[in-house]
């Protein structure tokens, strides 16, 4: 059994997912200009969703938004230390330091078909492995100058056919690529 490995991320014009320091400040302010009720397509991507695959640093910020965005769907942290995690996690999350193709295997064992991968480092390391099958990113209409990128060192080019683009009349754009793997 396989699974489709989708990352679905917002990041700056200039490409930075946070600031140096893990701030999101910059994007909570861009959600001002949201009217409401759109979400720029992400709970219909969660609807297909089976598990979420994220950083621990990933993680660590969502703890601090309140309401918890996932529901019921199980959520498995990625990361290298091991120990717990917070008191405060839902009960569906668990910890996990498995390499990417060994946690994807895992999950599909247990049925899991479609992955939602967030964090740079999280969607860097599955990138790297050759694992990510979808990409989407809400552009922001803001120029951060440095930060932490989405994307990182890679050790060969990777291919991507455009699926969709939508221009948001707040300023969001949202470009859809399907990664493409030679024959």
């Amino acid at each position: 059994m396989t699974t489709k490995c989708s990352a679905f991320l917002a990041t700056s014009l200039d490409g930075y997912i946070a600031r140096e320091d893990g701030s999101i400040d910059w994007l909570d302010a861009a959600q001002s200009v949201v009217p409401p009720g759109e979400d720029c397509g992400f709970a219909q991507f969660m609807s297909t969703v089976d598990a979420l695959v994220m950083g621990r640093n990933t993680f660590e910020q969502v703890l601090t938004f309140g309401q918890w965005a996932y529901g019921s769907t199980p959520v498995v942290v990625m990361s290298r230390q091991s120990g717990e995690l917070p008191a405060e996690a839902p009960a569906t999350v668990s910890l996990s330091a498995e390499p990417p193709a060994e946690l994807a295997e895992r999950l599909a064992g247990q049925g899991q078909q479609q992955l939602y991968v967030d964090g740079g480092l999280t969607v860097q390391s599955f990138l790297a492995a050759g694992l990510i099958d979808e990409i989407t990113i809400t552009i922001i209409p803001i120029l951060l100058g440095s930060g932490r990128r989405l994307f990182g060192p890679l050790p060969a080019d990777i291919h991507l056919e455009q699926i969709a683009t939508k221009a948001y009349d707040f300023g969001f754009v949202q470009l859809k690529y399907q990664v493409t793997r030679p024959s």
